[in-house]
């Protein structure tokens, strides 16, 4: 899975499956859409962790077939400038998925819709930050959490101590105290308070304590107040997408230092032209195994695409 952000998001508003998805492109970038189209929401889409994840193609196979099926209207990456109510800023990259065909405008339309947009559940803190107003903060959550267990442990042990004041018939040692400590401050952090803590020991006393310490263990375990209920400490803060720009998903390249063209940089667009789509024939030195039929590398031999997308689909556990 990618970091939250980057992976794989639908662009809503698609076609259900069917035979005919990707019958526009060529036999590997076919295969690679469908894969593509089954993995689950959030899954990592740069080329190397889809290579990574299909059993056959490597990361060049990939690069180049993300290319082709980005101009085909797919796939598109956008990366998306969030202002916070704090005045913290950050951009964000996300992936963009369609299994119906989409054209340039419909994208770009769906680019121009994200702006404006309130995200405060997805803002998606500490990624790609091209500027952003630390808080100073005086402490992390964790040393604010040591902190309060061992305010909650001392207040414990001073209740326990104090407890020969409230009823001399339990005179608690300072070793009984120590023992009972993390009890008291259970109690505590359950919302309790010490008043809470001295009534329960003392209400109902019998007339002598033989053993005030184990008197005083039962009583803590046996009363025991259930667990608070978790109250979120912090409301969201609001987010909103106050800039939207197109990246090209083989370098990384965005609107603002390089033309964008059907979803890629002029500069990729014209590497994948060059090297031409695939035809989805697979070496001998990318497949698991040998061929059965001993058929040599290089050699043309007949596709049967349905069967291999079912294939790539067992091999990656979607049927």
């Amino acid at each position: 899975m990618a970091k939250t952000g980057y992976g794989k998001r639908s662009g809503g508003d698609e076609d259900p499956h069917a035979d005919p998805d990707f019958a526009h492109l060529s036999p590997r970038e076919r295969e690679i859409a469908v894969f593509v189209d089954h993995l689950e929401e959030g899954h990592a889409m740069g080329y190397k962790a889809i290579a990574a994840a299909h059993p056959h193609y490597g990361q060049q196979a990939v690069r180049s077939a993300l290319g082709w099926i980005t101009t085909a209207g797919h796939l598109r990456w956008i990366r998306e400038h969030i202002t916070v109510e704090d005045n913290s800023m950050r951009w964000v990259t996300r992936t963009y998925w369609q299994r119906t065909r989409r054209s340039p405008e419909w994208w770009a339309k769906f680019a121009e819709e994200r702006h404006g947009r309130d995200v405060t559940d997805d803002y998606m803190s500490g990624l790609v930050r091209a500027e952003e107003a630390e808080e100073a903060a005086p402490e992390t959550e964790e040393q604010a959490a040591e902190e309060q267990v061992a305010e909650e442990s001392s207040t414990a042990y001073r209740t326990l101590a104090e407890l020969r004041t409230a009823d001399a018939r339990m005179p608690l040692s300072d070793r009984d105290c120590r023992s009972l400590e993390s009890l008291a401050a259970q109690w505590l952090s359950r919302g309790a308070t010490p008043h809470d803590i001295t009534k329960a020991l003392i209400d109902g006393l019998p007339p002598t304590v033989t053993n005030p310490g184990g008197f005083a263990r039962s009583r803590l375990e046996n009363k025991m107040p259930p667990k608070k209920a978790k109250i979120r400490q912090k409301a969201a803060r609001r987010a909103r997408v106050t800039r939207v720009i197109m990246v090209c998903p083989l370098c990384d390249a965005d609107e603002r230092t390089t033309e964008i063209v059907n979803g890629l940089c002029r500069e990729c667009l014209a590497e994948i032209e060059a090297a031409g789509p695939g035809d989805g024939y697979i070496p001998d030195t990318f497949l698991p195994a040998p061929r059965e039929d001993g058929t040599p590398p290089g050699a043309d031999e007949p596709i049967d695409v349905t069967e291999r997308v079912d294939a790539l689909r067992r091999a990656a556990g979607l049927l």
